[in-house]
């Protein structure tokens, strides 16, 4: 969630619905479930201490109907783009960053940065952790590469971007690239030689290369975006990508914010574009067929009942893609702070998580016409990032 530790593990697991013998389908999604925060009628954030958070495998053989087959208990977050969880291109590991603490200082709960991303084993029946690896502080936005061989995480407290390593689930920390201001969220280009990463505070969208020996250099290619941008999802065309621009205020404020269109083919990569959205767009998501995206709208849903930008329930825009341009075409309304958005590989369904209704809206998507089925998937906590296998 964009406005809470700006700046700055479980080991066991437990299954539920699933024996010992069930062996994972696709599609499905992991959700990140977050207990330590929620916000009360007047928007003031409300904290709790760690110990209740879970993850969930949830196979989505039938989209309108999903069923939880694993509940693992993971420490993970709210604070961040609800891109904190990424599936490797086999579907057999997932990773998990677990950005943010809650502890005890006098009378008062107090948020601190964590500095660990849980590594879970798909293949095992049932899935669980296989290990935990410390990257650095505040990991937030993260993405898996194509090729399945390493990964890159936004270190939001390190100003920096920790590379890691892939073998199955052997996962290890290789190097830390400096980025000199706060780092949201990064996303892959398909062929995996780039990678596009968020400053929101600076209001930056920057470019990585990724050299054929998995070096990451950053070579201070930085395109101004709109304000805040905090996160970012490219095209599976790899021709453009899209940020999600929070706007001024870096939160739902009651005015309108923007995504921006960014050209991947020009020499050099430029802004072509800002399309406006609503008030505070988070989640970005755009289907595996490449005609159609959604930006997630907070809308206020998490601000002051008596706020007067403030909506029981946030809602999506509709973004039609066409090559490389780009545009809003209708509003959805959805749940209570709504955060992550994935589409099903088939990119006939999207899923959208609710946290204030600890829920899941389900929408049917056809071309670029998405309706929503009036169906909801409840989820055993708060859904703070979502992210749906590849196959």
């Amino acid at each position: 969630m964009a406005r809470i530790l700006r700046a700055a593990g479980f080991s066991a697991w437990l299954v539920t619905g699933l024996c010992s013998t069930t062996v994972l389908g696709a599609p499905y999604m992991i959700v990140g479930n977050d207990e330590k925060l929620v916000w009360n009628d007047e928007g003031k954030p409300v904290m709790s201490l760690p110990g209740k958070d879970n993850v969930l495998v949830v196979d989505l053989a039938n989209p309108e109907d999903p069923k939880i087959i694993a509940n693992l208990p993971l420490k993970n977050s709210v604070v961040g783009p609800p891109a904190n969880i990424a599936i490797d291109p086999s579907g057999s590991m997932a990773l998990v960053a677990d950005s943010v603490s809650v502890i005890q200082e006098g009378e008062a709960l107090k948020q601190v940065p964590d500095d660990k991303v849980h590594v879970i084993d798909l293949k095992a029946s049932p899935p669980k952790l296989a290990t935990t690896v410390q990257v650095g502080k505040m990991p937030s936005g993260l993405d898996i590469s194509p090729k399945g061989d390493m990964a890159l995480v936004a270190l939001r407290a390190d100003n920096a971007v920790a590379v890691l390593s892939i073998k199955g689930t052997e996962v290890k920390l290789v190097e830390t690239v400096p980025m000199g201001d706060i780092v949201s969220q990064i996303a892959f280009t398909p062929d995996g030689r780039h990678a596009v990463a968020v400053k929101f505070p600076a209001g930056k969208a920057s470019l990585l290369d990724i050299g054929a020996d998995g070096k990451v250099t950053y070579n201070k290619l930085d395109l101004p975006t709109g304000p805040w941008p905090y996160n970012v999802v490219v095209s599976p065309t790899g021709k453009i990508a899209l940020t999600a621009d929070n706007g001024n205020s870096g939160a739902s404020d009651g005015s309108v914010d923007t995504v921006s269109v960014i050209d991947l083919e020009a020499q050099p990569p430029r802004i072509t574009d800002r399309v406006v959205v609503g008030d505070g767009p988070e989640g970005i998501a755009i289907s595996p067929r490449g005609d159609v995206g959604v930006a997630v709208i907070l809308r206020g849903s998490n601000a002051s009942k008596k706020a007067y930008f403030y909506n029981k329930n946030g809602s999506l825009a509709v973004l039609k893609i066409d090559g490389k341009a780009v545009t809003k075409i209708k509003e959805i309304e959805v749940g209570g702070l709504p955060e992550a958005a994935a589409f099903t590989p088939d990119g006939r369904y999207l899923l959208v998580g609710n946290y204030l209704d600890q829920d899941f809206s389900i929408l049917r998507v056809n071309g670029t016409e998405i309706t929503d089925t009036g169906k909801r998937f409840k989820v055993p906590g708060h859904p703070a990032s979502a992210r749906i296998s590849p196959r």
